[in-house]
């Protein structure tokens, strides 16, 4: 039986609209919230990976996420990042995020620090204590260096406020497992592009997704369709965007996905160091995909 909430299906990890100049563009975010409203997106990620955290400061994050909010308007979840290294930091962000009114908040694990699984279990675990929010975690250690351990996201489930587990592995045998061990109302995302609609199919309840920002249609009609256990449908709307998974991250996450916004027409062209514009080559074999998608 699947199981009926609101935070199911596709939900794309908004890239930060940047003019040319660096400095973040509101008109195109709002732009850009209106388009994923019109276009089935179950919720937005708003300062996740894909959304430059990194390299905005905590005011311009703070300053993102309420202006995601304010356009949304109501009308579309707003899931806000708020994970941080620092426990104390993350908290904080997670505070803003509730006061500003945020449905929910997707917390990444502590970079760098590379904590134990006890020390994982513990700032997960004073987060959700301190704030009073739905809150889901976000295993991604292709980026971070430190991997949550199936065995540390089960001792987190039962914390009533730790809903869910966005899960960027890739790796379908950590999902089968998420899938079997954890309680059957915790919230499975995939994380990864290329086998989210596997992961789906296998049980999973949705995807947070960098390839939604530029076919956000076609992904939510997927995603639903592997949501309902129809893998002949799912498996035919994602056919043509098979290269477009691979491709969109081909350099670094979020470089391949702000060039093709900008080549769509989306946003300006904008990157923070020390992340830079996508290469030539890149660039040559990203269009014919945007071409091959009729997005360009």
């Amino acid at each position: 039986m699947r199981i009926n909430h609101p935070l199911t299906g596709s939900m794309v990890a908004l890239i930060t609209p940047m003019l040319d100049n660096g400095l973040v563009d509101f008109d195109a975010l709002e732009a850009l919230v209106e388009w994923h409203i019109e276009a089935g997106t179950k919720a937005i990620v708003s300062m996740g990976t894909t959304g430059e955290s990194a390299t905005l400061n905590q005011q311009e994050h703070i300053e993102v996420m309420k202006k995601t909010i304010k356009f949304a308007d109501k009308r579309m979840a707003i899931i806000a990042g708020t994970g941080a290294n620092s426990t104390a930091e993350a908290i904080e962000l997670t505070q803003a995020a509730k006061d500003m009114g945020a449905t929910a908040c997707l917390l990444v694990t502590p970079y760098y620090n590379k904590p134990t699984q006890e020390g994982l279990y513990q700032h997960y675990k004073l987060i959700a204590e301190s704030v009073d929010i739905d809150q889901i975690l976000y295993n991604v250690p292709g980026r971070t260096a430190v991997d949550l351990s199936v065995a540390t996201v089960m001792r987190l489930a039962t914390i009533k406020n730790i809903i869910g587990i966005k899960d960027a592995t890739g790796d379908l045998n950590v999902a089968q497992a998420l899938i079997d061990q954890c309680p059957k109302d915790f919230l499975l995302y995939s994380g990864d592009d290329a086998s989210a609609i596997e992961f789906i199919l296998m049980g999973g309840h949705g995807g947070i997704s960098v390839t939604a920002n530029i076919v956000p249609e076609s992904l939510a009609k997927a995603y639903e369709a592997a949501f309902e256990d129809n893998r002949s449908k799912a498996e035919l709307i994602n056919q043509p965007l098979l290269s477009l998974h691979q491709h969109l991250f081909i350099e670094s996450n979020p470089i391949p996905v702000k060039w093709a916004m900008y080549k769509m027409g989306r946003c300006g062209s904008g990157i923070r160091l020390p992340l830079t514009q996508l290469s030539q080559q890149g660039q040559v074999t990203l269009a014919q995909d945007l071409s091959n998608l009729k997005v360009i």
